[in-house]
C-alpha cells in the first residue's frame, strides 16, 4: 500500500542527469510491517529499474501473509530495480544481497541508506552488487536460502539466462520465490510452464486474477 508522494526531490543518481527529461519521485509503501520509502528516479538509463511494480508489493505482502521467517536467512534478490523486495526481507531480519545490473545499483543503495533502521539492520545491511544474468553468477555462492524476483520475467530473449543463473544460486537448496503479471506479450506463461520446469519443480503459490499477478515457489530438482 502507498501512503504518500513527493515529486520534487533535487537527488538523481550522475547518470540521470544527462537527460532533460529525468524527474524523481519519493513513495512511502506499508508492507510486511514496514514502511519502506523509495525513491524512484526516473531517466532514460534507468527504464523500468526505476519504477516500483506492483509485483513487488505482492511479494512482500506475501511474506506477511505466508508467515515467513525470514530472520537470519541468506538471500539473495534479482533484478532489483528499487531494491524495495530486498529492503523489506533485510528490515525482517535477512542478511540479504540486493542484485541488478550496474546502472541501477545507485538508486538501489540510495533506498537501503534512507530505509536504515534508526537502531540499525536487525541482522547486517543489505550487500548491493552488480549481475548479469548468465554472465556475473560464478562470482556469487549457492548457499542461498531464498532466491526472490519481483516482475523479472518479461523478454524471452533473457530467459535461458534467468534460468542458468536460478540454477547456479539454487544448488544448494534455495526456495525460489518470483512473482510475476502474467502478460501473455512477454512470455510469462511459457517461462512458468515450459522454461523453468527444465531445472526446477514449480509450483503456483498464489493468484491474483484480479491484478494477473501469480507468485511462483520452484526448487531445483
Amino acid at each position: 500500500m502507498m501512503m504518500n508522494a513527493d515529486p520534487e526531490l533535487s537527488l538523481f543518481p550522475e547518470d540521470c542527469r544527462l537527460f532533460e527529461d529525468s524527474f524523481s519521485a519519493e513513495n512511502t509503501y506499508r508492507v510486511s510491517g514496514q514502511n519502506i520509502t523509495i525513491h524512484q528516479y526516473y531517466c532514460a538509463n534507468l527504464g523500468v529499474s526505476a519504477s516500483v511494480w506492483d509485483s513487488a508489493l505482492h511479494l512482500c505482502q506475501f511474506f506477511e501473509k505466508e508467515s515467513l521467517d525470514l530472520s537470519g536467512k541468506r538471500i539473495i534478490e534479482l533484478g532489483a530495480g528499487t531494491g524495495l523486495v530486498g529492503i523489506v526481507a533485510a528490515r525482517l531480519g535477512a542478511q540479504v544481497t540486493i542484485t541488478d545490473l550496474s546502472l541501477a545499483l545507485a538508486q538501489i543503495e540510495s533506498n537501503v541508506e534512507c530505509n536504515t533502521p534508526l537502531s540499525g539492520w536487525p541482522s547486517v545491511a543489505p550487500a548491493v552488487l552488480p549481475l548479469s544474468w548468465g554472465r556475473d553468477h560464478d562470482s556469487f555462492s549457492s548457499s542461498w536460502e531464498f532466491v526472490l524476483g519481483a516482475d523479472i520475467v518479461y523478454m524471452p530473449e533473457t530467459f535461458p539466462l534467468l534460468l542458468d543463473t536460478l540454477a547456479h544460486l539454487s544448488k544448494d537448496g534455495a526456495v525460489v520465490l518470483l512473482a510475476s503479471p502474467m502478460r501473455r506479450e512477454h512470455g510469462a506463461q511459457d517461462f512458468y510452464n515450459t522454461v523453468l520446469p527444465q531445472m526446477f519443480k514449480v509450483e503456483l503459490v498464489q493468484r491474483d486474477p484480479e491484478s494477473n499477478i501469480n507468485i511462483y515457489k520452484a526448487t531445483l530438482r
